[in-house]
């Protein structure tokens, strides 16, 4: 076919559609040979167009073209012979099927694929869920999907997950956040090395290295997907249609925005990472795909321009720091989440007796920033599940295949006598209540809680704390275990809902420690086995926290919340102060009740002056 050829105009990286033309825009330098190589998707025959020299500006080539079949042709660039893929890509064939071990048989390509088709939104906006109402989500679109989906061929797929949004919603969740869902190679495919002509021919069979063959077992697979990506084209492996993943996607976020759901991707960058491909792609998922929010890993990234980027004011960006001059910049709409493991840690070692340090907890309790919110979890895809947490003292990564030196050595975890799995009712009953501990406690922080796919369910990883490379049942969210674990489920909905009743525990601003509205309360306390405690000893091992509600925003209710944290083996008693009037304290929650660990309406308790806990428990009161 003959193409009408002209340039482009350099508006835009990678290919755009105007009227009946398509532009290429790629990085060459003037000096290069640059072609595009058009490739027939049914007979895989190439074309080959010289972008030609008089079609460049700066280091970009830009070249429009006419007559060309979008549907049934792919692409990619061809720079001085050697073939590049357009990072720029809106799609990537060839890695359609999810670790399709045929492509290890045979060398592969994979080309840029066009696709413009229009998306209808129907109205669709970000629901921009308050700081204070959010409570997040983080889960792997195929390891969350793949057991007991509703439809078998749905396994693995964005429409999988669809299928599970109300499940989310019912449980509270208010942001969904999706490990990495753009294009990257799942798969460690070795280079097909040809000896040159000189050799071929003249080699013995007794002259060669005979290599023992790799086993399957051996062959990993990038589960996570934590490498250099396609960033701009839809994982197609995670979609049910194979030939429009981006639709897909799309349709979960609208599904997810119609339900009040938040969708934030996580972004994975290289640390030579090219910075305006960063913010494009950040611009591009806003765009198209309306998605709510970044969570940003890698170092050396443009975070203040990010920061200051106009199109993206009002798209939630989490991120390890930010610095403070920079928040001073911000706007109105409070958009920026500090994320990172500094809650888990001092949460852990106090929960499992390991160098627990109840100041540190306590900071990191009423941790909460001005500007920038904060993310908090005790568990996440890096680390022991929840379960784990109180199931194993060591990581057991053997299955990774590297010696269990792989994964972090430092998990302040806590087996309480047997390592893993046991059938000893104390032990048992003694992890639940552990487990119903780090739920309390994370939705009783100030800051964004956030948990890790299945840890609602008691999901378990076996002990593997860096289950990278375990896409299996070790790597899946276990739903298996969804009937008979209904209970955990039905605790953790209760702590979320409990966290939106009482709008004072997430408060949007940092607590002052003192009265200064004059309600006859400071707005945050703490207790001991006398009243209003001065200062925290590192050592202690019991306090009791009162939050005053009447520094609640308000039509949010003004009742007070004191909760009561008992870390010691043994029993502990803590004062309970005075309530004005007529209010008296009703019990909400104890952990340490294994057969009602809550209550949907509190109930009075038995002593106004002082609150005993049992060992290793937390109790919540209402002052009403």
């Amino acid at each position: 076919m003959r193409y009408q050829v002209c340039e482009g105009n350099y508006a835009r990286m990678g290919i755009t559609k105007d009227k009946d033309s398509v532009i290429f825009t790629f990085e060459g330098e003037k000096e290069d040979k640059c072609e595009i190589v058009l490739v027939n998707r049914n007979t895989m025959c190439e074309t080959r167009i010289l972008a030609s020299q008089e079609f460049c500006m700066g280091s970009l080539r830009s070249v429009s073209m006419k007559h060309i079949d979008t549907e049934n042709t792919l692409y990619y660039y061809a720079i001085n012979g050697v073939p590049v893929l357009d990072p720029y890509a809106p799609g990537i064939a060839g890695r359609e099927q999810w670790n399709d071990k045929n492509r290890r048989k045979q060398q592969y390509k994979v080309f840029g694929s066009m696709n413009f088709d229009e998306y209808s939104w129907q109205g669709d906006h970000n629901p921009e869920v308050a700081r204070k109402d959010m409570v997040m989500y983080k889960l792997h679109v195929r390891g969350f999907t793949m057991e007991n989906a509703p439809k078998e061929r749905t396994a693995g797929t964005f429409l999988g997950l669809s299928q599970k949004l109300s499940y989310l919603k019912k449980l509270g969740i208010t942001t969904v956040e999706l490990m990495p869902v753009y294009e990257f190679e799942e798969m460690d495919i070795p280079v097909k090395q040809e000896m040159p002509e000189y050799l071929k021919g003249k080699m013995r069979p007794e002259d060669l290295l005979h290599i023992k063959k790799e086993t399957e077992c051996g062959k990993k697979v990038n589960f996570w997907g934590y490498c250099a990506g396609n960033y701009f084209a839809v994982k197609a492996a995670y979609a049910f249609d194979k030939k429009d993943p981006a639709k897909e996607l799309k349709d979960l976020v609208r599904k997810m925005h119609r339900m009040g759901m938040e969708c934030v991707m996580e972004m994975y960058f290289p640390e030579h990472s090219n910075h305006n491909l960063v913010l494009e792609a950040l611009h591009y998922w806003v765009r198209e795909f309306h998605v709510d929010g970044f969570h940003l890993i890698g170092q050396n990234l443009p975070i203040t321009a990010i920061v200051q980027d106009v199109m993206l004011s009002r798209t939630k960006i989490f991120y390890e720091a930010f610095d403070e001059a920079l928040l001073k910049e911000t706007k109105k709409y409070k958009h920026l989440y500090v994320y990172k493991d500094e809650y888990q840690f001092p949460a852990r070692k106090i929960l499992n007796h390991v160098n627990g340090n109840m100041g540190e907890f306590l900071d990191q309790q009423r941790k909460q920033g001005t500007e920038a919110g904060f993310v908090n979890y005790l568990a996440n895809n890096n680390g022991f599940t929840l379960a784990d947490v109180f199931m194993y003292n060591d990581r057991h990564n053997e299955a990774n295949g590297e010696n269990n030196e792989d994964g972090c050595e430092w998990n302040f975890s806590n087996n309480y006598g047997v390592e893993g799995p046991t059938r000893k009712k104390y032990i048992s009953d003694l992890r639940k209540r552990q487990w119903r501990n780090g739920i309390i406690m994370l939705m009783l922080a100030q800051g964004v809680p956030m948990i890790w796919a299945g840890d609602e369910m008691g999901n378990s990883q076996n002990g593997n704390n860096n289950a990278y490379c375990q896409d299996n049942p070790i790597g899946w969210t276990n739903w298996k275990t969804r009937g008979s674990h209904g209970e955990l489920i039905d605790f953790v909905r209760h702590m979320i809902g409990f966290r939106h009743e009482h709008a004072i525990i997430a408060k949007e601003t940092p607590f002052l420690f003192s009265d200064y509205k004059a309600k006859g309360t400071p707005d945050l306390s703490y207790h001991g086995e006398s009243a209003w405690l001065s200062g925290i000893h590192p050592g202690r091992m019991s306090v009791g926290i009162l939050y005053c509600g009447q520094y609640a925003p308000k039509d949010t209710g003004n009742e007070d919340i004191y909760v009561g944290f008992n870390f010691f083996s043994g029993i502990s008693t803590l004062a309970l102060p005075k309530l004005s009037g007529k209010r008296k304290w009703y019990l909400a929650v104890n952990s340490a009740d294994r057969k009602q660990p809550y209550y949907k309406e509190a109930v009075p308790y038995k002593d106004q002056h002082q609150l005993t806990l049992s060992p290793q428990s937390i109790c919540i009161l209402i002052g009403k």
